[in-house]
């Protein structure tokens, strides 16, 4: 829901950064992976009880995973595989943030109530397989009630006052549930007329391919003029 709201007025404020950061010599691959480690730190400490620093830290972890997309496009160095890595340690990092809250709850509260963050990771992984599954078909799965923008920000929340870290976790586990339910109905709906509006992406393709192929043609057989 933020990330349809608001991803082009952030990108628009990240910009400058993002070209600062290139007179740097890093790339995107190493905010990535900065991020990547401070939200490992992040998991250790909300596992051992530190849950402002832990807070901190998520914040942290946050602020590269920001800025290596306006970096990519600083530098001229987007590309598929960045944004496959970037995808892959997002979905690290939200393990290792609800592992840590679960370690936290086996540890303070009950075994039991470790669950409760397991739940809410498998529903996470569900609605982005939903997007990554549909995306490989050519659909459309974008949106939703509680996309990771959304989880983010309401652990932090928890974080920020763990009296509420258990209730917040439950609306996330329900609001979580109906983003997947969301994009399953999204996508749906969008495979119903998926085969014709591919096969009709496919003929202009062929089409673009065959006039290529004959202006080549053209080229080739044209006779050079004899200069005067």
């Amino acid at each position: 829901m933020f990330d349809g709201k608001f991803r082009a007025p952030v990108d628009k404020a990240v910009k400058p950064v993002g070209a600062a950061l290139r007179k740097t010599g890093l790339t995107p691959d190493h905010l990535t992976i900065l991020g990547l480690l401070v939200g490992v730190a992040a998991a250790v400490a909300i596992g051992a009880g530190y849950l402002r620093l832990g807070l901190v830290l998520v914040i942290l972890a946050a602020l590269p995973d920001l800025l290596d997309g306006a970096l990519a496009k600083a530098s001229d160095t987007a590309s598929q595989r960045g944004a496959f890595f970037d995808s892959t340690v997002d979905r690290i990092t939200d393990a290792l943030l609800l592992g840590g809250i679960a370690w936290y709850f086996a540890s303070e509260e009950s075994a039991h109530m470790a669950l409760l963050p397991y739940a809410v990771m498998a529903v996470s992984s569900l609605i982005s397989y939903q997007r990554a599954k549909a995306e490989s078909l050519g659909i459309d799965a974008k949106g939703g009630l509680m996309e990771r923008a959304e989880r983010i920000i309401a652990i932090c929340l928890g974080l920020l006052f763990p009296v509420l870290l258990i209730p917040i976790l439950w609306i996330m586990l329900v609001l979580t549930s109906i983003t997947a339910v969301q994009r399953f109905v999204k996508v749906w709906k969008q495979a119903a007329v998926a085969p014709v509006t591919a096969a009709k992406i496919e003929m202009r393709r062929s089409r673009r391919q065959s006039r290529r192929v004959a202006r080549t043609e053209r080229r080739r057989t044209r006779v050079p003029r004899r200069p005067t």
